[in-house]
């Protein structure tokens, strides 16, 4: 899909962030841009502007909480957001949030994916900006497990709001993560505890059209999967943007395909050769960042 491109000096008066100290323990460095930035060709109705002054640069951020949904642990949470020169108004940036898969953690984002160049190269690019930001989920396959944790009300009602009292604005969220994460992915946006979310992209969703015992660690049993089957919720991401991406190679592409043709609406992505791996995802990545970039602006 071709997608026009906003001005640099439009940005700058559109949008701006400023990362505080977090009570949460946050500390921030700074990642220069890349020295090659990724081109992208502007779109037919693009029109060229003059560069701003002063470049978009991400910067990150870090710290931990104890959640009230997974008592005793500490979660731990990373954040790359583009940082605007002070001064002016500076309106709330939107934030994608990002679920890791199995064994994962919120350092897949920043370290394993490195996401924080691809965006930078979509700010380089005219794109518009917005955060990324990660937390820890644990192998709960983000929904509620019977032990008792549950990684998605810790998401909902606690790292969210605290992005929101960070300064970001939660009435453009976008949601994307990798297997079990994609799977927690579809299934947040399926369900709509989150009212802001704008967008959702799935890489390599863990999505299964039936219950079997041998996903145990993904479910407690044909109850808990009947209510979390993302087959089935489905009809419910009519409204929603939406891209999902699959390795031809990946175990799961056939139910990611089954599970694509039933979606209502159009839907982006697809597939191309690649595995189960960060090597695939981070070949797809600077297109999922474009495609959440560009139904948050």
């Amino acid at each position: 899909m071709e997608r026009p491109l906003l001005g640099r000096r439009r940005l700058l008066e559109l949008a701006g962030i400023g990362v505080g100290a977090s009570a949460l323990t946050a500390c921030t460095d700074g990642i220069a841009p890349p020295e090659t930035p990724r081109p992208v060709p502007p779109g037919p109705t693009a029109t060229a502007l003059p560069a701003p002054a002063a470049p978009l640069t991400v910067r990150t951020s870090s710290g931990s909480f104890v959640s009230a949904f997974r008592p005793g642990i500490a979660s731990h949470w990373s954040l790359a957001a583009p940082e605007l020169p002070p001064g002016g108004a500076q309106p709330e940036l939107p934030v994608a949030v990002f679920l890791h898969g199995l064994n994962g953690s919120h350092a897949v984002l920043l370290e394993d994916l490195a996401a924080h160049e691809p965006l930078q190269r979509h700010l380089d690019a005219g794109g518009t900006p917005f955060a990324i930001a990660a937390v820890d989920g644990g192998n709960t396959w983000w929904h509620p497990r019977a032990d008792g944790s549950d990684a998605q009300s810790m998401l909902v009602k606690e790292f969210v709001p605290f992005l929101g009292s960070q300064g970001y604005d939660l009435g453009r969220i976008g949601l994307f993560g990798i297997s079990m994460g994609g799977f927690g992915s579809l299934l947040l946006a399926s369900q709509g505890r989150l009212p802001g979310v704008r967008a959702v992209a799935a890489m390599s969703p863990a999505v299964w059209n039936h219950y079997d015992p041998r996903q145990d660690s993904a479910f407690d049993g044909p109850a808990d999967f009947a209510a979390h089957d993302v087959f089935a919720l489905r009809p419910r991401l009519a409204a929603v943007p939406k891209r999902i991406d699959c390795g031809t190679g990946d175990d799961l592409a056939a139910t990611v395909r089954a599970y694509r043709a039933g979606l209502p609406g159009e839907v982006e992505g697809g597939f191309r050769p690649g595995g189960h791996d960060y090597s695939y995802w981070r070949s797809v990545l600077p297109e999922v960042l474009s495609f959440l970039g560009y139904n948050l602006a």
